[in-house]
């Protein structure tokens, strides 16, 4: 009998890619910071990352309720991680109880101190107007006919056909 030679293939570790994440946090973890933060850098380093920066972001009023949290904390991480280990992350994430969300994007362009340098930005309040500054439905521009459907079949300017069979 001859026997086959078995070659070894060196399996090479593919580079180690920048992440951005957004962590949103129940807003009871804004009471202890370093709690908050030490989850984050767990889940980071439970699938092969390596956090460059970590920093609270914000904490702000949710558009929606999500888990029954209407206030929400932000923590924001830039780290190294293979790629297939992202969708392990993620996947934790959605069933942790503790993390709300996550959004996970590269960050290959930034450099260490564009990392650490990242802050939030200001909520710009929206300006109300009075109701009775807004102008009367019957005072408002009229552009015309509907432009928003091409001409044709069914189309602006051509009305519908009468219904087939009905007498």
């Amino acid at each position: 009998m001859a026997k086959a030679k078995v070659q070894e293939k060196k399996v090479e570790k593919a580079p180690d890619n920048t992440y951005e994440a957004m962590f949103l946090l129940a807003a009871g973890h804004a009471t202890d910071m370093d709690a908050a933060l030490k989850l984050v850098r767990g889940v980071i380093e439970k699938h092969e990352g390596k956090p460059i920066v970590l920093k609270k972001w914000d904490e702000r009023k949710l558009s929606y309720e999500i888990r029954g949290e209407k206030r929400g904390l932000y923590v924001i991480a830039f780290f190294t991680a293979p790629a297939a280990s992202l969708v392990a992350m993620v996947r934790d994430v959605e069933l942790s109880d503790q993390i709300l969300r996550v959004m996970v994007t590269k960050a290959d362009h930034l450099n260490a101190e564009e990392m650490a340098a990242v802050e939030p930005q200001p909520i710009i309040p929206r300006e109300e107007r009075n109701p009775w500054d807004r102008p009367q439905w019957e005072e408002r521009p009229s552009s015309g006919p509907r432009r928003d459907r091409p001409a044709g079949k069914f189309g602006r300017d051509e009305e519908k056909p009468e219904a087939v069979g009905k007498e």
